[in-house]
């Protein structure tokens, strides 16, 4: 299997949408459609299935469109074991239909411990066959390099957590050490990293989150880590627009990946869709929502050079 990073280069250029859908189901937040006499359920099994047929059917209205999807693990475990399973199916229908699978559960341990959460999510020969796994880096660089070598014995990605979207965030990451914030600090060891993983697109397969509600230092960080990519949260819901993760890409209209969640795959919910479509119809909303983010992509930031 080829490299982590090339195989993310190359879905994003097949697509020309440096896109990745999040799937993060909400119970109270699902279709009516889907819905129908479940609402007031409070079994786990019944809602897990629900989950299973929601995030299906987002990937197929989104699979021709984007080259990834990221599961957001948290929602899954909440409903316990039949979360657990279905997370487990969700990524596999999601593998079926061509799409890269970050999977977002932000590990972070050291020794074994960091090796296990590794071994047991990361590659196609895992339990849980994610092509990428979210990390955090807060207990060092010895809790990393576990999971730097599993993934690159399975030519798996990472994506670690160095400035991201939460107002919160500036707590720590903010803080000026050694006369610069920690996020530079971190973001120098994590291009350290991206470095050591390179792919033939001249990016590694470990790289960054960096969201989209600091524009300015996803611009600076660009700078700083020529050779990582970004995963971009904040687009969307949290605020963040095309222009304000232009600074993320490089000259190619590579180099970042924007996430979008809840202004996907709830898009039936929210004007103009919530008037043009039917409840039955809330798929297509999905699929123009999808589309509509794409374009604004391309027109905003230089990833507009992969059409044609």
């Amino acid at each position: 299997m080829a490299n982590f990073s090339d195989r993310l280069r190359d879905g994003i250029v097949r697509t020309a949408a440096p896109v990745v859908v999040g799937l993060d189901p909400r119970f109270e937040s699902l279709p009516e459609a889907l819905l129908r006499d479940h609402r007031d359920t409070q079994d786990p099994k019944v809602k897990a299935g629900l989950y299973l047929v929601f995030c299906r059917q987002v990937i197929d209205a989104v699979c021709q469109h984007v080259p990834a999807v990221k599961p957001q693990s948290a929602f899954f475990e909440e409903l316990g074991p039949a979360g657990m399973i279905v997370l487990a199916e969700v990524i596999q229908y999601a593998r079926q239909k061509g799409l890269l699978v970050i999977l977002d559960a932000k590990r972070n341990d050291i020794g074994s411990t960091a090796t296990a959460y590794a071994k047991g999510m990361l590659g196609a020969n895992s339990p849980w066959q994610a092509d990428c796994l979210t990390i955090s880096p807060y207990l060092g660089d010895d809790s990393l390099t576990p999971f730097v070598e599993t993934a690159t014995a399975n030519d798996a990605g990472l994506f670690c957590l160095v400035k991201t979207s939460n107002p919160g965030g500036k707590m720590l990451q903010d803080l000026v050490v050694d006369g610069q914030p920690i996020y530079r600090h971190v973001g120098a060891y994590v291009e350290g990293l991206a470095k050591q993983t390179i792919g033939e697109c001249g990016l590694g397969a470990v790289g960054a989150v960096v969201g989209a509600t600091y524009p300015d230092q996803l611009t600076e960080l660009r700078e700083a880590m020529p050779s990582t990519w970004f995963l971009v949260p904040g687009y969307g819901s949290q605020g963040g627009g095309a222009k304000d993760v232009a600074g993320g890409f490089n000259e190619a209209g590579l180099g970042a990946i924007v996430n979008n969640s809840r202004g996907i795959i709830f898009a039936y919910s929210r004007e103009p869709y919530a008037s043009k479509y039917e409840p039955t119809q809330w798929q297509r909303a999905v699929e123009d929502a999808t589309l509509e983010m794409i374009a604004d992509l391309q027109a905003e930031t230089t990833a507009g050079k992969l059409k044609g």
